[in-house]
């Protein structure tokens, strides 16, 4: 490979990994990494104990045998069918305490904060667009005054002897 060639390579690769998207992206993975590990706690330490304080400690002992019977036989393979029920509620508050925390803490207050920028843009465009409609109104009353003083035969007012 050229040498010229290996540069435009690393170059685009370089440029690439600036890109402010992907930067974005790797700092959200860590920042998810880190969040996933103290809502992880939260279900662990507050919600399980709550929802569990009504048979078990841990969500994850909640399950229905569905078919009998269940247990682990004596070969030390598990006997039945069951459905693991508790798991998939653990993960489930896991999921919509994260969303939660992420929504109200994350999402909302950007989306405020990016509708009171759009608003700041629109009324100063609003402003500009106004002087400029104020401007041309005042331009065309000109125009029109200059053409029926043309019409008219009169001179404009302060017009010297044809000039």
């Amino acid at each position: 490979m050229s040498e010229k060639k290996k540069e435009s390579v690393l170059a685009g690769f370089k440029a690439f990994l600036m890109r402010g998207n992907v930067v974005d992206l790797a700092v959200a993975v860590v920042i998810g990494a880190a969040f996933t590990n103290i809502v992880n706690s939260v279900v662990k330490g507050i919600i399980s104990p709550v929802v569990g304080a009504v048979g078990t400690q841990s969500l994850d002992n909640y399950r229905s045998c569905l078919k009998a019977p269940c247990g682990i036989g004596a070969n030390g393979q598990p006997t039945g069918v069951e459905i693991l029920w508790g798991s998939v509620l653990n993960a489930t508050l896991t999921f919509v305490i994260t969303a939660a925390v992420v929504y109200f803490l994350m999402v909302l207050p950007m989306a405020k904060y990016l509708a009171r920028q759009e608003a700041r843009r629109k009324a100063r465009q609003g402003v500009q667009e106004t002087m400029e409609i104020t401007e041309l109104e005042v331009l065309k009353e000109i125009r029109d005054a200059l053409v029926t003083q043309r019409v008219n035969g009169a001179a404009p007012t302060g017009a010297r002897d044809g000039f």
